[in-house]
């Protein structure tokens, strides 16, 4: 009898180990599988075909059916990605010749001999045609950010010979106003792409000259431990307070604003850009009235990661 019970036992023994086993191997199995879904999926080469659904398991199942539905997806988004750019590149392309056209034919009436009114008429044609170039390149400039068709490429940049492009772009805009434009020498360093920071930084200058009637445009650099920031000072007319948290709206323009040209798209393109990159933008302002003429009024605050 005791031989009997102990033979039984260890049948039932080898048997419950048996099963332990081949449900851990089963188990491991499918990790594995899974496992090597998902690797696929993640370098982009998951296909059904490369699974025969019979081994599945129902957990591989379900997930088979969702990278499938997953790569479609992905499939289609690149689909609409590429139509988009080639829609961009399209608006880019087929606006350049008649803006330019535009401005060729402007120039040659304001060289002819026109009465004042003319002249005015003409000088008109000539600014709105400017307003729409910058509205259309800025337009393109934003959808393809926000659409990831270009990627911001970062690197450890020196801040100083930016500031310096910037300020050779502004000077001459800034001198036909009477403007001084200071620039304070810095050898901070920043994880950032110089060439859309710089477009970033920029349209924040240009801004100061445009809304300072006289005075100055500071630009200073200073270093902490997590950014490297930039400040753009002007002594123009200042900021409403109720205005401030807007000013970086798509097309917003505050109402001390709307007798300056202008279409409120270059500090929304300007924050998307320093966003992108991990940074961000302060501004503080105070308009005062009868101000000193060298004393600064607004000051944006770019916030580049290092």
């Amino acid at each position: 009898m005791n031989i009997g019970i102990l033979t039984a036992s260890i049948v039932i023994f080898a048997g419950a180990l048996t099963f332990v086993i081949y449900n851990r191997l089963k188990l491991r199995r499918t990790f594995d599988s899974i496992e090597k879904m998902l690797n696929e999926a993640i370098e982009g080469n998951f296909t059904v075909a490369s699974f025969d659904e019979s081994r599945f398991s129902r957990l591989e199942a379900k997930l088979e059916e969702y990278l499938s539905s997953a790569s479609i997806s992905a499939q289609n988004v690149k689909n609409e990605k590429d139509k988009l750019k080639e829609l961009i590149s399209d608006i880019s392309h087929q606006t350049k010749t008649p803006i330019a056209n535009l401005v060729l034919y402007g120039e040659l009436l304001e060289g002819s001999e026109l009465t004042e009114e003319q002249k005015s008429n003409v000088k008109a044609i000539l600014t709105q045609t400017e307003k729409l170039r910058f509205l259309i390149d800025s337009l393109v400039k934003l959808s393809r950010l926000e659409s990831g068709i270009i990627q911001l490429e970062r690197k450890k940049t020196e801040v100083f010979p930016i500031l310096q492009n910037v300020v050779e772009q502004i000077r001459e805009r800034a001198a036909a106003k009477g403007l001084e434009v200071f620039l304070n020498e810095t050898d901070v360093s920043a994880n950032i792409d110089s060439k859309w920071t710089q477009e970033a930084i920029f349209n924040i200058a240009d801004n100061a000259v445009k809304y300072t009637d006289k005075g100055s445009i500071t630009i200073s650099a200073t270093e902490f431990d997590m950014f490297a920031r930039v400040d753009i000072s002007d002594t123009g007319k200042g900021i409403p307070e109720e205005d401030q948290p807007k000013i970086f709206g798509r097309f917003y323009r505050g109402t001390s604003t709307k007798s300056e040209e202008g279409v409120g798209i270059g500090l929304h393109l300007a924050r998307e850009i320093i966003s992108g990159q991990g940074g961000y933008i302060k501004v503080k302002s105070n308009p005062v009235q009868n101000a000193a003429a060298d004393e600064p009024v607004t000051t944006f605050s770019i916030f580049l990661p290092k």
